[in-house]
Parts: C-alpha cells; sequence; structure tokens
C-alpha cells in the first residue's frame, strides 16, 4: 500500500464520525485521526517483505 490519497483520508474520516455518533464541530479531528491512522499503516506495510 501507498502513501493514502486525500480521497482514503476522507473516507476513514467519514467513517470514524459516524461511528463516534456523527458529533457536530469535530470534522478537523477526524480527518487528523484517519489521515494518521492510514499513513501509519502505509508506513508499516513498506517495513514488511513482500512474498509473491
Amino acid at each position: 500500500m501507498g502513501k493514502p490519497t486525500s480521497m482514503d483520508i476522507v473516507r476513514r474520516a467519514y467513517e470514524l464520525w459516524e461511528l463516534a455518533g456523527k458529533p457536530e464541530g469535530k470534522d478537523q479531528e477526524f480527518y487528523h485521526q484517519a489521515e494518521r491512522e492510514l499513513m501509519d499503516k502505509a508506513e508499516k506495510g513498506a517495513e514488511e517483505p513482500r512474498i509473491e
């Protein structure tokens, strides 16, 4: 998996927002949380050797 796209981040942020009960005024928090999650996942995937 490569670096997440902005659309990947937006989709994940929306999922997190829904799971949290759709609170108002927290869009930036969910965006940054999603960005961190996806970047961490991408970095861990880059560290693991690929088996084909």
